[in-house]
């Protein structure tokens, strides 16, 4: 056996994949690997217990990828009901070491490993060689990350500014944040610009008679377990629903312009990226002008933004493989 093989994971608040890896094999070739729907288990413990039972290879070390703050190897998992400890983790799981990544910092890890073909290009742009790189990932949350490189090797860095305030940037959006203010105390990126905030965008929209709720839909949304799939089919796919449109075009032109404000904060001009699933799932209408307007409407910044390449991470496993590589290059 590999000595220097290790568990790797990527914890998500809908599911967690996790692969056994090892630096003879490398990181596309897992040992062993495997994907679970969260909420079916109690906790991270019992979740890699049931794994490790499954194939049993001996494994010591491991590096996850988690979707929250991790503070002094700690991490409350946001959109889940599980607290991780690393060092109980590691008792209770018989590894000798257990290292937490914020789960859209590990997608950092994984960039430079991708192949041209897990990217789809939303603005070639001019990329800086050596500038910064910045991630942002709708998915349950909104995930948001940034790159650096120290002599050619990057630096993830995780970031929880999906949380920020949200700022509307038009009229609808202003009415927007007067609806969700009226329910949460709070209204923040991720609040709007998630899964958890599709259906809340929908509510909107549909009261304030943007436009009809056809009957069909209606019985398509009350019949499903998530509605976010539907909404997006019925923006996209034949019958178009004018009412789910709008709230997809809602959403693109708020996470574009989230999107635009991260590489200004971290003057990411080595290139902005989108991971997360619903990114994959959206890709059509991201690649309208919708997007990356927002993306570029940032007053005498705007030439700057224009410059900046913009793609969507295409390879579900990369959060995955930026663990996976991490665990492995820490041990190098």
């Amino acid at each position: 056996m590999d000595q220097r093989a290790l568990l790797a994971g990527d914890l998500g608040a809908t599911h967690t994949r996790l692969a056994i890896v090892s630096a003879g094999a490398g990181v596309r070739q897992p040992l062993a690997s495997a994907e679970f729907r969260s909420a079916d288990h109690a906790n991270l413990t019992d979740l890699v217990q049931v794994f490790l039972s499954q194939v049993h290879i001996p494994v010591k070390r491991a590096v996850l990828g988690v979707p929250g703050p991790v503070v002094d190897g700690r991490a409350r998992i946001t959109n889940l009901p599980w607290t991780i400890d690393a060092e109980h983790l590691a008792k209770s799981a018989g590894f000798s070491n257990v290292m937490l990544l914020n789960d859209v910092q590990a997608l950092g890890y994984a960039l430079p490993l991708l192949e041209p073909e897990e990217f789809h290009t939303l603005n070639p742009g001019t990329p800086v060689p050596g500038a910064p790189n910045a991630i942002i990932a709708p998915g349950t949350g909104l995930g948001e990350a940034f790159v650096v490189f120290d002599g050619g090797k990057p630096r993830a860095y995780a970031t929880e500014g999906g949380h920020t305030d949200f700022a509307p940037t038009d009229p609808r959006q202003v009415g927007l944040l007067e609806y969700m203010s009226a329910k949460f105390e709070h209204v923040s990126y991720e609040r709007v610009c998630s899964g958890r905030g599709m259906p809340l965008i929908y509510d909107y929209l549909k009261g304030s008679g943007f436009a009809e709720e056809p009957a069909w839909l209606k019985e398509r949304l009350a019949a499903a377990d998530d509605p976010n799939p539907v909404i997006v089919a019925a923006a996209l796919q034949e019958p178009i629903s004018a009412l789910c449109r709008g709230v997809l075009d809602l959403f693109v032109s708020v996470l574009g312009a989230e999107a635009g404000n991260l590489a200004l904060k971290v003057l990411a001009t080595g290139g902005v990226y989108l991971g997360g699933g619903i990114s994959r799932r959206i890709i059509t209408a991201l690649d309208g002008r919708t997007f990356i307007d927002a993306f570029r409407r940032k007053g005498r910044l705007a030439p700057l933004l224009a410059r900046i390449p913009v793609h969507v991470i295409l390879l579900p496993q990369a959060a995955l493989l930026g663990a996976a590589t991490y665990g492995l290059q820490e041990r190098a």
